[in-house]
C-alpha cells in the first residue's frame, strides 16, 4: 500500500494502481469542462484526454500514470 495526495487529501491505494483508479476510489473528478461539467476518465487508454490532471506540477493523463508514494495529484 502507498499513500498519495489528491487535492491535498491523503489517500491510501494499492501499489500498481493507476491515478485514474485512485481518483475513482476517492470519488473525485479529473477536471471540469469548459461548460462546467465534471469529467472522469472515459476510454482508459489516453485517447479521450478526459483524465488530465497535474501530478507534482506536470500535466499528465491519469489513466496512463501509476501511483507513487507521496505524489501530489491536482484535479483541474
Amino acid at each position: 500500500m502507498i499513500q498519495l495526495f489528491i487535492n491535498g487529501n491523503c489517500l491510501t491505494v494499492m501499489d500498481g494502481m493507476t491515478v485514474a483508479a485512485a481518483l475513482a476510489q476517492a470519488k473525485s473528478y479529473s477536471r471540469v469542462s469548459v461548460r462546467g461539467e465534471q469529467r472522469t476518465p472515459f476510454c482508459g487508454m489516453g485517447v479521450c484526454q478526459e483524465c488530465r490532471v497535474k501530478i507534482n506540477g506536470f500535466r499528465v493523463l491519469a489513466c496512463q500514470t501509476l501511483c507513487q508514494q507521496g505524489m501530489q495529484v491536482e484535479t483541474q
